[in-house]
């Protein structure tokens, strides 16, 4: 590994005959130090394979997936790069919720650029997301950049759509779980994008996932978008409105799949369910 982008190697470890690992760097976008995770699949050895980068919800951070979905076994069946940030800025000087909530602030980015201060100062997650994680990632690690996916579960899910859906030059395959699917139309995004974004609401439309892929001009890019949503989630109706996502794409003619599942909640257990789904769509798009 190289030191081009001083990376600092907190731990590794041996996981399916390829590499876990968790690593700190400086990040001028979001004015700290900020960490993220890597799964090397064993079929690196050989030359770069195609990454997959998941983004992660609320009060997470960079640990979450890797612990806790069980994708390294399919990652490394498949041989697929797994990569996860952290949430959100984080040290000394980074502002929280006034209130200690857990839907703002710390671990609650919501891979935006903030506008109003003092948020301005250290949330800029889109640019991190976009810039500085990427070349720490394909600078040091035996990735494909040509060969790169996005998705994320809730808030995560809101950033890998925004994201994903405004760079399908940087990201050929995209994916979500359970998303925040409205930021507009949600409590959480109500509040989030009210401090970050000021209360212009013009200003947020970048930032719903449901706007974004209404208004995308050209869906040539995508063959496949999809989609996984518990309906036992307690968020699903309140806070997520996946329904407002599906109307969104069929207005744009996006060719998303999204499947709901009775009995699955907004949880890890419904996450680790169906994530070989996901890095199978992800590998065969980014292979094909």
């Amino acid at each position: 590994m190289s030191d081009e982008t001083n990376l600092e190697t907190l731990s590794e470890t041996r996981c399916f005959g390829g590499r876990m690992g968790f690593y700190r760097h400086k990040s001028a976008a979001n004015n700290c130090d900020m960490q993220f995770s890597v799964f090397v699949p064993p079929q690196a050895q050989d030359g770069p394979v195609p990454v997959l980068t998941f983004l992660s919800g609320l009060t997470c951070t960079e640990e979450n997936f890797m612990v806790k979905s069980g994708a390294q076994r399919y990652a490394a069946e498949l041989g697929l790069m797994l990569v996860s940030p952290d949430t959100s800025p984080r040290g000394e000087g980074v502002p929280d919720d006034p209130d200690g909530d857990y839907d703002f602030g710390l671990a609650a980015g919501f891979y935006l650029n903030a506008t109003e201060e003092p948020w301005s100062q250290h949330y800029h997650m889109y640019d991190y997301v976009m810039g500085e994680l990427q070349s720490a990632v394909f600078r040091n690690f035996p990735g494909d950049q040509e060969r790169h996916g996005l998705t994320g579960h809730s808030m995560g899910g809101h950033g890998a759509l925004t994201i994903g859906l405004r760079h399908p030059e940087v990201f050929r395959s995209l994916s979500a779980f359970a998303p925040i699917s409205t930021t507009l139309h949600s409590p959480w995004g109500q509040k989030a994008l009210g401090y970050y974004l000021g209360d212009d609401t013009s200003a947020w439309l970048r930032y719903d996932a449901a706007e974004v892929a209404r208004n995308v001009a050209d869906t040539s890019p995508w063959k496949r978008i999809l989609v996984d949503q518990g309906l036992a989630d307690a968020f699903l109706e309140e806070q997520l409105k996946t329904d407002l996502l599906e109307a969104a794409c069929a207005d744009s003619g996006l060719p998303l799949e999204m499947r709901y599942h009775e009995g699955y909640d907004h949880g890890y257990y419904f996450i680790s369910t169906f994530i070989k789904d996901h890095l199978e769509h992800h590998y065969a798009t980014l292979t094909s």
